[in-house]
This record gives structure tokens, sequence and C-alpha cells, in this order.
């Protein structure tokens, strides 16, 4: 059992060659990291032709969506994941994916932990994985993608697909999807993954438009039962023990070293630095792309 991962992307090189590092070093649990590239005229084309550790297409495409569909639609391993530009996956990431796929045979599809750093790899804090459902997940999105993984199997049915029509919050609906066909999700209580708040992310950036064509999409008992799924949220993340997780060490790429270098997380917090009112935006400088 092994792992395919897709990475959509546009216009990102510097971030897309921290990314493929922290894929190409996961070992044998990788079957392949695809990049599917939408015509990039930084340099992306000349550097992934010479990048002998992905299988790189470049096509236009509909969006990082429709670039995710194309993606998975070419992979082989039989565990699917797909990792933006601007994240990366924690060493041995991929090793305890498969385990746990290995010793849950019913679990379809599994989420883990994640670490959100600053553009320079600085921790801010981090975001635990739940078990989506059906009426919390409007609420609150339990679920980060870099740390999402399925198996294959769910890919065959032509109606698992994402959504192309939204930009933002296609990985929402894509979970919804899952659940309404009743995809049985797991947990592993890992720190897998690194996201990157760099003040430039897409999803961070969603148009006023297509956030309130998301809420419009809500079912109207959300809107009733909101105070009470949102506590329910908050219950189950104290459950999870997200107050108690204590100072940690992660490790990634940054384009200012060689290898992984090690950050300290001395004061882990659910809340994050800049999109929570319990705290001040980082600093400008930290949310700019490497050079």
């Amino acid at each position: 059992m092994k792992v395919s991962v897709i990475t959509p992307s546009f216009q990102n090189s510097d971030w897309l060659k921290l990314c493929v590092e922290s894929v190409a070093d996961q070992g044998q649990a990788l079957q392949e990291h695809i990049v599917q590239d939408a015509c990039s005229t930084d340099g992306t084309a000349d550097w992934l032709k010479k990048e002998a550790r992905v299988r790189a297409f470049f096509e236009k495409d509909e969006g990082m969506y429709d670039a995710v569909n194309r993606g998975f639609d070419r992979a082989q391993g039989e565990i699917l994941a797909y990792l933006n530009c601007d994240e990366q996956y924690l060493p041995g990431a991929l090793e305890k994916v498969v385990k746990f796929f290995e010793r849950n045979p019913q679990i379809q599809a599994c989420v883990g932990d994640t670490v959100v750093v600053d553009g320079r790899g600085n921790y801010l804090c981090h975001r635990l994985g739940l078990v989506p459902g059906k009426w919390g997940t409007w609420v609150r999105f339990p679920v980060v993608t870099s740390s999402l993984f399925f198996r294959r199997s769910l890919w065959a049915n032509p109606d698992v697909r994402f959504d192309v029509r939204w930009k933002i919050f296609g990985d929402l609906f894509f979970v919804l999807n899952l659940l309404q066909r009743g995809t049985r999700f797991g947990v592993l209580p890992e720190f897998l993954s690194v996201f990157s708040d760099h003040g430039e992310n897409l999803y961070l950036r969603a148009k006023p438009e297509e956030v309130a064509r998301r809420q419009k999409a809500a079912p109207n008992l959300v809107r009733i039962f909101y105070p009470c799924l949102l506590a329910s949220y908050g219950l189950r993340i104290l459950l999870r023990g997200g107050l108690a997780v204590r100072p940690f060490s992660y490790a990634i790429y940054s384009p200012a070293s060689v290898g992984r270098r090690r950050h300290d997380a001395i004061r882990p917090s659910l809340f994050w630095a800049g999109r929570s009112r319990w705290k001040k935006a980082p600093d400008q400088a930290l949310r700019k792309k490497p050079n």
C-alpha cells in the first residue's frame, strides 16, 4: 500500500520546490508525486522538466480543484492525497498514514493534525483533525486538506470529484459529498503536515461573493442550531486534548537552509495569529513568499 500525492501548481515555483522536497523524502510509502501545473510562466516548467522525483503535467485547467481532479485521475497509489505548493509533509507522515489504513481496513478516509506556520516556518498554531459530521462541518470545517487521505477505491465512483464551480471552498463540499455517501472517516492523532500562512494563500483570501454563496448553501437546520453545533465542536476539540498539547518540535524545508530545519512550538495554541480576534496579526514581513 502506497500513497499518490497531487500538487496543483501555478506561478508558485519557490514554494513548490520546498513542497517537493517534503514529499520526496517520505521513503517507500510514496507511490508518486504528481504536479499539475497550469502552464506557469515563472520558470516552474523548466524546473519541473528536470525534476525526476515528480510526474509533471502541463495543461490549462479551471482552477485548483480541476487540477486536483486531473491528478487523482492519473494516480496509481492505493491511497490518495493532495498537497498545495505552500504546504509540506512532516518526516515519516506517509508511513504513518499507510500503517493507519493497514490497521483499520474499515476506514475509507482519515484526517490528521496540522501545524500552521508563518512565511519563515515559525510556529503560529496547530489544528487538530476531527471526524467530520454532516451538520457540524458547515459550522467549523474540522479538516485541513494537507492532512486528509483517502482510499483510491472512493475515487472509482465518478460522482466523487471536487466541484470546480468552487474556487475556495471545494474541499468543504468534497468532504460533505463523501459524508453523504456514507464514507467512514478516522482520525490519525499525529502531526502530519504543515500549512504556511504567508499572507498570499488562496484559501485565506476568499472573495465575499463566494463566502456568501457558501453561507447560502448551508441547510436551514445548521442556521437554527448554529450555537449548539459550535459548542459541540469546542467540546470535541477539548476531548481530543486541544488545550493540553505539550511543547513539540517539527522539521520543515525552508529557502534559507539545506535539508529540513527544526522549529520549536514552545507554547502550543489553537488560536491562529492574525486569524483570530484573540491575537494580533503577524508581522507583515513574515507573510511574504520566500525569495
